[in-house]
């Protein structure tokens, strides 16, 4: 009787836990390719990733959807902000973790899921639980520390919270599917893009054309480690409830920890586990009252029916 739902759930569960993994380990990759300068390979990524979802999109008859939809001004310029809020991540994420700061790219997705609390608040006008401040406040205390304490505001964590937390507040309301509007944001950001990488080579300033075939490859392999991930998401999110999704988001701030400390040697002394400690101590609180409230509506929900 259950198999038909058992069976979606695991595979769904199986694809978010895939995802979350690729993320989490992706800065290997871009590792790979620290011979290439971040904002001439963001060009190639965007340029690589726009190609793939062309492709994919035409070839699930999603093309003549997708054109329609470039004709509404007001759908164009929605994507337009999106596509500059992840313009924004994705080249300071790159540039963080070719420069040795993946520890930091890793508190920023910590602290993510906090903003995006916030931001429901501030901009959708959400009410929270009152036990639902104190995690935000812990979040906010542990950057406070790491700008006066450490003596440095973690301005890459910061930058790649927010700019996600607004990506994912402008995204709540968009028409397009996940696909659908990934190749709008790619294809709005494709000229200055190919634009660039076009500028490096007329200044004999590019690397990557003359560089190996190796390196070439893992360059025109930067638009399938970008659609991969996301594909699984999208297939995830659409199969387990969003409670597992969101207990699942932490797979990958914690593998790029993982790396940044104990594979690529970054600096991580105390007073950053202090500053660190304090957010991941409010994410634990959030975590754990989210469960508490979701167990004590069932049981409610429960003791009504009988």
């Amino acid at each position: 009787m259950f198999g038909g739902i058992i069976a979606p759930m695991k595979n769904g569960f199986w694809y978010g836990f895939g995802a979350y993994v690729l993320w989490g380990i992706l800065p290997v990759y871009w590792k790979l390719l620290d011979a290439v300068p971040a904002f001439e390979l963001i060009g190639y990524r965007i340029c690589a990733s726009f190609l793939l979802l062309l492709l994919f999109i035409t070839f699930t008859g999603q093309g003549k959807t997708l054109r329609a939809q470039l004709k509404d001004k007001k759908i164009v310029r929605i994507y337009l902000l999106e596509a500059v809020l992840l313009g924004v991540n994705w080249m300071v994420y790159l540039w963080a973790v070719q420069a040795g700061f993946i520890v930091e790219t890793s508190l920023g997705y910590f602290i993510n899921p906090l903003v995006n609390v916030l931001l429901g608040v501030l901009v959708l006008k959400e009410r929270l639980r009152p036990w639902q401040w104190l995690p935000i406040g812990l979040a906010a205390a542990g950057v406070l520390y790491l700008t006066f304490g450490y003596g440095e505001l973690p301005w890459i964590a910061l930058t790649l919270a927010f700019s996600f937390g607004f990506y994912g507040l402008v995204k709540k309301n968009a028409p397009l599917t996940s696909l659908q509007g990934l190749t709008m944001e790619t294809g709005l950001m494709l000229l200055p893009a190919l634009g660039y990488v076009v500028f490096t080579q007329v200044q004999n300033q590019g690397v990557v054309l003359d560089a190996g075939l190796g390196v070439q490859l893992l360059v025109l392999g930067a638009g399938l480690v970008t659609i991969v991930p996301l594909s699984m998401f999208a297939v995830a999110a659409q199969r387990i409830p969003l409670s597992i999704l969101g207990m699942l988001q932490y797979i990958a701030p914690t593998l790029q920890f993982l790396l940044g400390v104990f594979i690529y040697k970054e600096a991580f002394n105390t007073d950053k586990l202090i500053g660190y400690g304090i957010v991941w101590l409010g994410l634990a609180f959030f975590i754990l009252e989210g469960w508490l409230h979701r167990r004590s509506a069932r049981a409610l929900a429960v003791s009504k029916s009988t």
